[in-house]
Formats: C-alpha cells, structure tokens, sequence
C-alpha cells in the first residue's frame, strides 16, 4: 500500500510517498480502506521530532481516518454495531496517512448521516479530544461560560460548536479580525484578537468582571498566568497543548481562594478502553448533532495525500480555519 512517511525529522518537505505492507486486523482491530486521512497538529510535531510515537503505535503519521471497513472478526464487529462493508471513521494511534489502516473496533464510529469521508475524517481527533477536555475534565454545563483558546483550529472550530450546543456561552481568541469573525459565524458570543487586545482585559469586561467558569487552553507558557485570573469560583483551567512553552506562572494564592483546578491531558498514549468510552459518548452525545446538522464539520482545504507536505505548511502558516483532510483517491 502506499503511505506517507516522514524520511527524517525536520520541515515538511521530509514528508515522502512511500509503501509498506497492507497491515492485517487483529483481535479486536478492524482494517480500514481509508479513504480520507485528518491532519492535526501532533502529525506537524510528529514530524519535527517533538512527539514520540507511543510503544506499538505506527511510526506512519496520522491519528484520524475514514473510509470502509475490509476485515475484521464478525462478532467483534457485530458487538460493536459494525458490519463488513460499512463506511467508518476512527481514532488511531498512529498509521492514518496511508490506503489502509488498521484500527481498535471500539474506536470506530459509524459516518454520521449526510457526511462524506472527507467530513468525516475531519471528525475523531477534534470531537473525541474536546469531549475528553470540555465534558469530562472541564465539566462545561449549559448556562456556562467558556473560553477557547485558538477557535480557528480544528479543536477550536468542534469545541465552538458543542459548548453552544450544550447551552454554554462561548468566547474565543483567533489571531486576526477574520478569523474572529468567522468563530462568531460558527456562533461564538465573542471572539478577541489576541494579537491587538489583551484577552484577560476583555473576558474581564465581557463578563462584567465575574470571569469564566471554563477555559481550553492550546497555548500554556505565559498565558497560564493570565488564565488563572480570569477563572471564576470553582473554575476549571484545561490545557490540552503547550505552543507557548511548558513552563508556566501562576498566583498559587488565587487558586486556593477561588478553589480552582488546573488539569491537562494527552489522548494518543491512553489505553484503547479509554478511547472507547469517549467514542462511545460521542457516539451518543455528538453524532446525532452532526446527523441533523446542529453541528457542522468545518473543512478548510483538502490535499492529495501526494501533497501531504502542502498540507502540513499550511497548518504551520496558521492561515487555515478548521480542519485539513488528506484524500487517497488519486495518491
């Protein structure tokens, strides 16, 4: 088959069309005929040599498919609600830039109604990720208030959506004024260019000084700081990412006082039964919302996974809004 593999660590030009044996599922694994492959920002890190891929994971780049299952047990299949034949997207550890991929059966979802394999490549790492952080770390509830750092990214543009569709009140930072108009159009209340205005002085404002209730937080380093200050009683801080650095301040004070929790997670080494509960929940809890539309994937370019390295310097540029999908029909 052929893949995408990264020749040696550096800028995205390492990234090459290459071939490896089709993988074979095995007990409690599903094979994939993908057909779209998301692109996500441990991939880039990935690359760079700054993500260690976990012990047995694929060294093929690539955390999210979709395309139609070719193998896999029947009863294992059937436990799950999943048939040979049907058209899936996964979570995987590694391994989905590539014609076929190999996948845990509890982390594959059935295409939600309406949505093409493109769509639906777009929709495991984000959704799985910000229903770990916001739902079960950050126990966001409807009346609300949450703040999402970088709401053009593809965690961004999903966790939008389902903070407003549990009934939250959404507020974000995006870098320029069109990106924070195009996170209001996804239906966040307010959006804050962090390159012109200090979001600790606006959220300070746009809460009449009362703070939020929780915060998704892809950036670390100095902000940390900031963030602590604008949590609200009992507030939750979730860092999911740390662009800024991994060291931080904080008023140690401020969090005893205000009996705030400051947590993080990471998804891609979590053991397969953890991931199998959040696809279970969103399966649930988000796949009805994409099937009736209240919760739209946001596609902002698509590549030939022949250009995979296109694709990965736009992710580096930060020009893009929502997701980038590799396509394998033409590889």
């Amino acid at each position: 088959m052929k893949v995408i593999e990264i020749t040696s660590y550096g800028d995205p030009d390492v990234l090459r069309l290459g071939e490896r044996p089709t993988p074979i599922a095995g007990v409690g694994e599903l094979l994939i005929r993908v057909s779209a492959s998301g692109v996500n920002r441990p991939d880039v890190l990935q690359r760079m040599g700054l993500y260690p891929v976990p012990t047995g994971a694929s060294d093929i780049p690539g955390l999210e498919v979709a395309g139609v299952i070719e193998q896999g047990d029947a009863l294992e299949l059937a436990a799950a609600g999943l048939h040979l034949g049907d058209r899936v997207c996964a979570l995987v550890a590694g391994g989905g830039y590539a014609q076929w991929c190999v996948a845990p059966i509890f982390q594959c979802l059935p295409v939600p109604n309406g949505l093409s394999d493109i769509q639906a490549a777009s929709l495991p790492e984000t959704f799985f990720t910000v229903w770990s952080n916001v739902i079960d770390r950050g126990h966001l509830v409807a009346g609300e208030t949450v703040l999402i750092q970088g709401g053009t990214s593809g965690i961004g543009v999903a966790a939008i959506q389902l903070a407003k569709a549990i009934g939250a009140r959404v507020f974000v930072t995006a870098g320029t004024d069109e990106k924070c108009a195009a996170c209001v159009a996804l239906g966040a209340d307010a959006a804050i260019n962090y390159k012109t205005h200090d979001f600790q002085v606006e959220v300070a404002q746009l809460t009449d000084g009362q703070g939020v209730d929780v915060i998704l937080d892809m950036v670390a380093g100095s902000y940390v700081a900031k963030e602590v200050q604008i949590l609200r009683e009992d507030g939750r801080l979730v860092i999911i990412a740390v662009q800024g650095g991994v060291k931080s301040e904080l008023d140690a004070g401020l969090v005893l006082r205000r009996r705030l929790t400051v947590t993080g997670s990471t998804l891609r080494a979590r053991p397969v039964a953890f991931k199998a509960a959040i696809a279970q929940a969103c399966r649930k809890n988000v796949w009805p919302l994409l099937a009736s539309g209240q919760i739209k994937p946001v596609i902002h370019s698509v590549f030939a996974a022949k250009d995979a390295a296109q694709a990965h310097a736009l992710m580096e540029s930060n020009q893009h809004v929502g997701k980038i999908v590799l396509t394998w029909g033409n590889a």
